[in-house]
């Protein structure tokens, strides 16, 4: 008879003896009784004061609450309790003996991220005594680097409020961020610190600007680690994001003063190692906030009365037709002007300020116009006049295009939304001019124009033309080209017919595939394409996936991964201390779950971890990634996948354990792609022969049979 599901077995160790082997019950309250059984064979007195910690992974200490997470298997260790550890260690850190204190801190910044043993530590003013210890300025190197570490692991339980950090002890910290040559542990914790402080706080955000010059984190840029580069760019991110709105173009003026996108695209972009991913995700951020300080001229409308943005719609007619001779009759003079802005493309000759009256693109669009205009004025006159010289029907309008093209770009580029967790979307190119934005925009208004000539379009095809064209930007962006110019030479390769050709080996054409025998075909053969689909799947969550956890401030990464068992019946899944370069060993997967005990998969918003009050919560992106496998008891282990493709691999394999169908849009799409390819290679013999609607009739029977031939 099998034992019940909720008695576990597991093995505790204790120095210098041999491992106990224990029964658990998960349900009932027997860890108090178990700890006690376990002292008493090893004739320990005193068992409240001891404790159960993981022998393996962060060696967490086990509570009542966590009980219940306790596998069948696990090992683990006899240890004294949180309380004990904490006073041990407060009187260590105190004590004289400089070996002694750097021991105990050490093993203090190791402890420290256990939330149990963060609990008793602080509730003893053990955090204060860490700040004393700061602000005294008498910890150097190594100790002063377990001290950082420490306060940073005990701030990030959330147990304390960062508000009551006291000047000094920031001033200390900013202190070791100013200095000029300092150890790169000090300076790695210290910007970290910093930046948990400004992205927690808004008093302490002001006093870490004041503290802490741009320019000296700008000088931590060009240092050849990579670490310390990360963390400094982390830190200006912060100060930027929580700068006040009306002096975010204050600050990114500083920015540009001090050089920061010449110095990302010399020393980190184009330097001697790869961009690694918490970098790139920094560059993503900062890519995102610079690309905010449009928002306000996106959503700000046009006022049709204003003279000063009249003006600037003039300046373009100017521009376009040398309109410095003008008649001086109001009337003519009225008349000439509807002829000129009709000409260039606006939907409201008459008042052209009407056409920026919706948001967005709002004004950002007359901006870019207008930078067009002066700094590529070539390029400008030649598309007006271009259009101007063609028949009325297939005359692209530029006003109009120049609008809907300013709304396409905020949209591909999520100008507005706050930066996403967790991607590393940046582009190199935006790094590489200083009016990156506004150079953007000339470079696709041209392909928009090109594109109009190649698809001969008249005015009814506009909103086919900027499909095309989002189409035609989207392809290049997702190639990153390293500059401008590479994306111009992208995109005129990207010409409308090579967009056909791809979207015509992208996609079966549904035209030639609607007859019923075609039909009946694809029905027959769509059970066996969905059973390869799904032993991808499954083959795929074998060989497994690293997943980041989510929630973390600091710019130390951690991973944890998860991969099926090849016979489909376990998954097994444990913490790393980083990201993989392959697969990992299920020896060192040390928790599992049962197939057979999974209830449900749920995604999205009823994942339990979406549902907790977070910055997550509010993270469309983050929202769109995550799921849940629910497993008794009622528990739940939570994922949010690194990307749209493993998320839909591991949803789809997830039901195919639990039997259901595979729905995520990575299975249509596969789906798709391999009916499209088996039904040509099954219609290949059948090629420019018309296959019938229906089958051919059967002849009625004959008269006789005298044509048969007689063999007597």
């Amino acid at each position: 008879m099998p034992p019940p599901s909720d008695i576990v077995k597991v093995a505790i160790e204790w120095p210098g003896a041999n491992a106990q082997l224990i029964e658990f019950d998960q349900v009932l309250d027997y860890y108090i009784s178990s700890l006690e059984i376990v002292c008493c064979r090893w004739s320990l007195s005193s068992s409240e004061q001891f404790a159960l910690r993981y022998a393996d992974g962060p060696q967490l200490y086990i509570t009542e609450q966590s009980r219940g997470d306790i596998k069948n298997g696990t090992i683990l260790r006899l240890a004294i309790s949180p309380m004990r550890a904490a006073r041990q260690l407060l009187e260590r850190i105190q004590s004289h003996g400089i070996d002694a204190r750097l021991e105990a801190l050490k093993e203090l910044a190791k402890l420290s991220a256990d939330p149990t043993f963060a609990t008793e530590f602080i509730n003893m003013e053990g955090l204060a005594t860490l700040a004393r210890l700061v602000e005294s300025g008498t910890h150097f190197g190594e100790m002063l680097a377990f001290t950082l570490t420490a306060f940073l692991e005990l701030m990030d339980h959330g147990i304390v409020s960062w508000d009551l950090i006291s000047v000094s002890f920031i001033k200390q910290i900013a202190g070791y961020v100013n200095q000029p040559m300092v150890d790169v542990s000090i300076l790695q914790r210290s910007l970290a610190i910093l930046e948990s402080m400004v992205l927690n706080s808004h008093s302490l955000y002001q006093r870490v600007a004041q503290e802490t010059p741009v320019a000296q984190l700008i000088a931590h840029l060009q240092v050849s680690n990579q670490e310390i580069q990360t963390y400094a760019i982390a830190l200006i991110n912060a100060l930027f994001l929580k700068t006040p709105e009306d002096r975010r173009q204050e600050m990114a003026s500083t920015l540009a003063q001090k050089h920061l996108r010449g110095i990302i695209l010399n020393h980190i972009i184009r330097g001697n190692r790869p961009v690694k991913a918490e970098m790139a995700h920094q560059l993503y951020v900062l890519q995102v906030l610079t690309f905010n300080l449009l928002e306000e001229h996106m959503m700000t409308k046009m006022d049709p009365n204003d003279q000063t943005q009249r003006d600037i719609i003039f300046e373009l007619r100017r521009i376009a037709f040398d309109g410095d001779n003008d008649p001086s009759g109001t009337e003519k003079r009225k008349a000439i002007y509807t002829k000129d802005y009709k000409m260039l493309g606006f939907t409201n000759p008459v008042n052209p300020a009407m056409d920026f009256t919706q948001t967005p693109p709002g004004m950002l669009a007359l901006d870019n116009m207008l930078y067009l205009a002066k700094v590529h004025q070539d390029t400008y006159i030649r598309i007006v006049l271009e259009n101007c010289s063609r028949e009325d029907k297939h005359e692209c309008p530029f006003g109009r295009s120049a609008i809907e093209l300013t709304r396409m770009l905020c949209d591909i580029l999520q100008v507005g939304e706050l930066p996403n967790e967790g991607c590393n979307d940046f582009h190199p190119m935006f790094f590489t001019h200083e009016h990156a934005w506004e150079e953007f925009f000339c470079v696709c208004i041209q392909l928009l124009n090109k594109t109009w000539k190649e698809m001969r379009a008249t005015a009814e095809d506009f909103n086919k033309v900027m499909t095309v064209v989002r189409e035609q930007i989207t392809r290049a962006l997702a190639m990153k080209p390293p500059s401008l110019e590479q994306l111009r030479v992208k995109l005129r390769s990207l010409s409308y017919s090579e967009i056909l050709r791809l979207r015509q080996s992208e996609r079966m054409s549904q035209d030639d595939f609607q007859s019923p025998p075609i039909i009946e075909l694809r029905e027959r053969i769509q059970p066996e394409i969905l059973e390869l689909i799904k032993q991808q799947r499954l083959n795929r969550l074998c060989e497994g996936s690293c997943f980041r956890k989510l929630g973390n401030r600091r710019r130390q990464e951690k991973f944890w991964f998860c991969r099926l068992s090849l016979n489909h019946k376990v998954l097994h899944y444990g913490d790393l201390d980083e990201s993989p370069q392959g697969e990992v060993p299920f020896e060192l997967l040390t928790d599992k779950i049962p197939v057979s005990d999974i209830k449900a998969v749920l995604t999205g918003k009823d994942c339990p971890h979406m549902k907790e009050k977070s910055a997550l919560k509010q993270n469309k992106e983050v929202l769109e990634l995550a799921f849940s496998v629910l497993y008794d008891p009622d528990e739940a282990l939570n994922f949010v996948a690194p990307s749209k493709y493993e998320y839909c691999i591991w949803t789809d394999g997830l039901s195919a354990l639990l039997g259901k169908e595979l729905g995520s849009d990575l299975t249509r799409s596969d789906l798709d792609t391999l009916m499209s390819m088996e039904m040509k290679l099954r219609l290949l013999d059948l090629e420019n022969i018309a296959i019938p609607e229906a089958p051919p009739p059967v002849p009625k029977e004959p008269s006789t049979y005298n044509f048969t031939y007689n063999y007597g």
